[in-house]
């Protein structure tokens, strides 16, 4: 799972509560007095909370002060949420864009709906940069927690090969190996 960042700009005093907090938190929380913030956000999934403008598509701006802690914390989850959904709208992986979201995969003017299955392989492969196993699939996009004698992974990769080959014309896709499939 990719880390959140909530980056506090000048303020130490929330920081101190929410870093107090840390254990009941589904981020991580960076103290900041520099406004420029270029650095600290390369991450794309990182809040800011400032009471100064900071100019910056990250800052969350809370509307009404004073505010519980349990509304605080969320606001800030509902944020991370409308992020992460907003990151994986349009994903660019070779001549494709896949659309999370929506589950389409779209080269040039053509696009495909594809299965949620079929978007969790992907994924998973597109974010490694060696050929996963069948085991390793069957672990991270199954969930399954042994080896498993099953045809499962090898079925739904043909499946998918086969329909990005029928609709796009491209073998090339999903490329196998001795380790494993690789994007």
């Amino acid at each position: 799972m990719e880390k959140q960042y909530l980056v506090i700009h000048n303020n130490t005093v929330l920081y101190n509560i929410l870093f107090e907090l840390k254990h009941l938190l589904s981020f991580e929380v960076i103290k900041t007095k520099n406004k420029n913030l270029d650095n600290v956000l390369n991450d794309k999934q990182s809040l800011v909370i400032s009471s100064d403008n900071l100019e910056s598509k990250n800052q969350v701006f809370i509307d009404s002060l004073p505010i519980s802690i349990d509304k605080l914390i969320y606001t800030l989850n509902i944020q991370f949420l409308k992020k992460k959904i907003e990151n994986k709208k349009n994903i660019k992986i070779g001549n494709y864009i896949i659309n999370y979201t929506s589950r389409k995969i779209q080269k040039k003017n053509k696009s495909l709906i594809i299965t949620e299955k079929e978007v969790a392989i992907i994924n998973f492969l597109n974010h490694s940069n060696r050929p996963r196993s069948i085991n390793e699939l069957q672990i991270e996009v199954w969930g399954h927690k042994s080896k498993l004698e099953t045809h499962t992974v090898e079925t739904h990769v043909y499946r998918l090969r086969k329909k990005i080959k029928e609709y796009f014309n491209d073998n090339n896709f999903i490329k196998s190996s001795k380790d494993g499939y690789l994007i």
